[in-house]
């Protein structure tokens, strides 16, 4: 599912004019970089999810910035994929939908997070993937 929804994104990026590269080794939590001209390019993470779930990145991979951006791809049943596409830089004013997790104290490490419920689908709808690609 994970490669699949990478390809999609992939295919929808061309499909807006950009060009398309895949780093050879993906040790940086970048999935592909999308170059819209000589001079501006976003690194892309790309996340699925089956269902109304809950994404994590972690933020020792995901340093919010300008030219970062996650692709969310979400399978429901019955309905074709939904693809959003939220730039990096929203995490810096968490709500419901994108929250920040330090987890001081504990096990986990910190992550930004992405609460994907019936409850949080209107805050996710102003990110599909056609109306933020408008605005690269």
């Amino acid at each position: 599912m994970g490669k699949y929804a990478e390809y999609f994104v992939k295919m929808e990026f061309t499909l807006a004019g950009f060009d398309v590269y895949t780093p050879e080794v993906d040790d940086k939590g970048i999935d592909f970089i999308a170059r819209k001209n000589e001079n501006t390019y976003y690194d892309i993470q790309v996340k699925s999810v089956r269902g109304l779930n809950y994404i994590f990145l972690p933020k020792h991979k995901f340093d919010l910035r300008k030219n970062l951006l996650v692709a969310i791809v979400l399978f429901e049943e019955g309905k074709p994929p939904k693809m959003s596409l939220i730039p990096s830089s929203e995490w810096s004013n968490p709500n419901r939908l994108l929250v920040s997790r330090d987890y001081e104290g504990k096990k986990s490490k910190p992550e930004w997070g992405l609460n994907i419920s019936k409850k949080n689908l209107d805050l996710l709808n102003k990110f599909e993937f056609d109306k933020i690609i408008e605005t690269l």
